[in-house]
């Protein structure tokens, strides 16, 4: 049974850092698609940043510059790295992982498996 644990989260004050992980388990190859999303309440879940098989990032415009998504696949880890953190930022933010939509892309539908998330809190 795949499952995976975010880790990482917490608040910081505008302008900090934080970096986020994410522990995957019970997979028997590592999966194409990797992501973060986020949600607040009364909001749809929204994509923040995902990397494919070959390693190739995407971000969603707002974070752009200012976070970093790796994947450690000898550690089935994935990783979000978020600098210059702004109070929109805040968020319930989850793991993600699946092997693509249909057109191959990363999106929220290209994901089968996600986290529980862990809370980013931003104070101005």
């Amino acid at each position: 049974q795949v499952q995976l644990v975010e880790s990482g989260g917490g608040s910081v004050q505008s302008g900090g850092s934080l970096r986020l992980s994410c522990a995957a388990s019970g997979y028997t190859y590592s999966p194409y698609c990797m992501g973060w999303f986020r949600q607040v309440p009364g909001k749809e879940r929204e994509g923040v940043a995902s990397i494919d098989g070959d390693g190739e990032p995407t971000y969603a415009d707002s974070v752009k510059g200012r976070f970093t998504i790796s994947r450690d696949n000898a550690k089935n880890t994935l990783y979000l790295q978020m600098n210059s953190l702004k109070p929109g930022d805040t968020a319930m933010y989850y793991c993600a992982a699946g092997d693509g939509d249909v057109l191959g892309y990363c999106s929220k539908g290209g994901m089968e498996y996600w986290g529980k998330g862990t809370l980013v809190t931003i104070s101005s």
